[in-house]
């Protein structure tokens, strides 16, 4: 893969996220009843930093869980013999709350749905959001972020690459181009 660009640096990465965690609260009318959920594997720190921001700025700790859903793909056949399922751990009832699902790049809406199958397995939330940090288009499912950091136009043979402290050590967004076979 060849780079393109630099989408988001850290900073505005931080914006992005501030901002969307105002909007989360401002859509909830609040934080009574919330709850984040991080698909795995970079939605995990965004939700992680939401909640951050905004117990900031409402004072009051919002529940963060965690969610694999590995088992949910639709193209599981595709992945191989035996795909890496990772720990869901949701410490907290979810019938009833509003749901924010966190990811970092929002593409077909396969991974939204997968993960919408794999809360419902859950339990029953009141309301389930969707925010991604980037929205690059491409839409195969009926499926749209309620929370968007960042619209990012995107051909077919680029990719998106979200880079987290946490799990890349370093804040990135970055635009790559598949190279011709």
């Amino acid at each position: 893969m060849r780079f393109k660009a630099e989408l988001m640096n850290a900073e505005e990465m931080r914006r992005a996220l501030y901002r969307i965690a105002h909007e989360i609260v401002e859509a909830n009318k609040g934080v009574e009843g919330l709850a984040l959920v991080g698909i795995h594997t970079r939605g995990i720190p965004l939700a992680e930093r939401l909640a951050r921001f905004i117990q900031e700025f409402e004072g009051k700790a919002v529940p963060v869980g965690i969610l694999d859903i590995t088992l949910y793909r639709d193209d599981l056949s595709e992945i191989g013999h035996r795909p890496q399922v990772r720990e869901t751990r949701i410490p907290f009832d979810l019938t009833g709350k509003a749901i924010v699902l966190v990811d970092d790049v929002l593409y077909t809406g396969r991974t939204a749905r997968a993960a919408l199958d794999a809360l419902m397995d859950l339990g029953r939330p009141k309301r389930i959001y969707l925010a991604v940090l980037v929205d690059r288009g491409h839409r195969e499912l009926p499926i749209r972020a309620d929370f968007v950091g960042k619209n990012v136009p995107t051909a077919k043979n680029e990719v998106v690459k979200v880079k987290v402290v946490e799990v890349d050590g370093e804040d990135r967004v970055e635009l790559w181009e598949k190279e011709e076979a």
